[in-house]
């Protein structure tokens, strides 16, 4: 390698080592993609990147009980992927925010290459 190679790699280095997140940072990224990597959970975000739902309805789509879909949104709840609104006694589900409708369009973009 050449000096001026290695004085560019010790530059781009030093760069990416100042501008990497903390590591508490990263824990957090890499837990949301854990989120994403259950395939239920997975079709019940894609169930709300068409519409907002209550879990009866969710359920029905997927062939899936109730209970197991509660159990799952419990957990999307708790990342941040859904939120909900509550009508009466019924409760609907959507994403939470445009963020998530984006991370599951550009992931169907991608596998879709």
């Amino acid at each position: 390698m050449s000096t001026e190679e290695t004085c560019k790699c010790k530059h781009v280095m030093a760069k990416i080592q100042e501008e990497l997140p903390d590591d508490e940072i990263l824990y957090d990224l890499a837990e949301l993609f854990k989120v994403f990597g259950d395939s239920t959970r997975v079709k019940i975000l894609y169930v709300l990147f068409e519409s907002e739902m209550c879990v009866n309805d969710i359920a029905h789509c997927l062939g899936m009980t109730p209970s197991a879909v509660s159990h799952q949104l419990r957990i999307l709840k708790t990342s941040k992927l859904v939120k909900f609104r509550r009508d009466g006694k019924t409760v609907y589900y959507s994403l939470d925010d445009d963020h998530v409708h984006d991370i599951i369009a550009l992931g169907m973009d991608h596998i879709a290459e």
